[in-house]
């Protein structure tokens, strides 16, 4: 008797009027080939394991280090960002851009941080920003060493202008416009 309790019966349900009702969806519970349940097919750790957006944003930071001993002090308050594509607005007025620089908001009206009158004051403070476009570049670079030589052209372009000046200036390896 023990063997019975095991046993499981199926039964089909009908409604009044000899119809089948609905059927619900069914949660899988078996492995319906036999090749075992899936699992992560890349161990963490393993360079694979990391999406495509974050090896994009380990290039961003690859670029501002290969500026950082030259221009650690003026780094030290800019922010960087990065956004899968441009807002409709910025592309619609032209070319698609690869990068948008945000001046930032001091108390001040020049440098960042403010004097602590100004601090003190409650002035909305705003860090400079620069936005690099991911999509944008990725599909104008041809290769993963084109596209990091890309982004830091784009970060070497971005920075300069925010602190006005030539990205020939800013990093002595810029190529220069022909």
């Amino acid at each position: 008797m023990p063997e019975m309790a095991n046993r499981v019966t199926l039964r089909t349900v009908q409604t009044g009027d000899g119809s089948r009702p609905e059927r619900t969806a069914r949660i899988p519970r078996r492995d319906r080939h036999g090749r075992g349940l899936r699992g992560i097919l890349v161990q963490p750790g393993v360079p694979l394991y990391r999406t495509r957006a974050q090896r994009f944003d380990d290039l961003v930071l690859q670029a501002v280090a290969r500026l950082e001993p030259r221009w650690e002090a003026h780094l030290a308050g800019v922010e960087f960002a990065v956004e899968e594509i441009p807002p409709v607005g910025d592309a619609a007025a032209g070319p698609v851009p690869l990068s948008r620089l945000e001046p930032g908001t001091s108390g001040t009206g020049g440098g960042f941080p403010p004097s602590g009158a100004d601090a003190s004051a409650g002035a909305a403070l705003r860090p400079p920003r620069i936005v690099v476009y991911r999509r944008p570049l990725v599909a104008r670079a041809d290769g993963d060493d084109d596209l990091g030589e890309l982004v830091f052209e784009v970060v070497v372009e971005e920075f300069a202008r925010l602190l006005g000046m030539n990205p020939e200036d800013v990093d002595p390896s810029y190529p220069a416009e022909d």
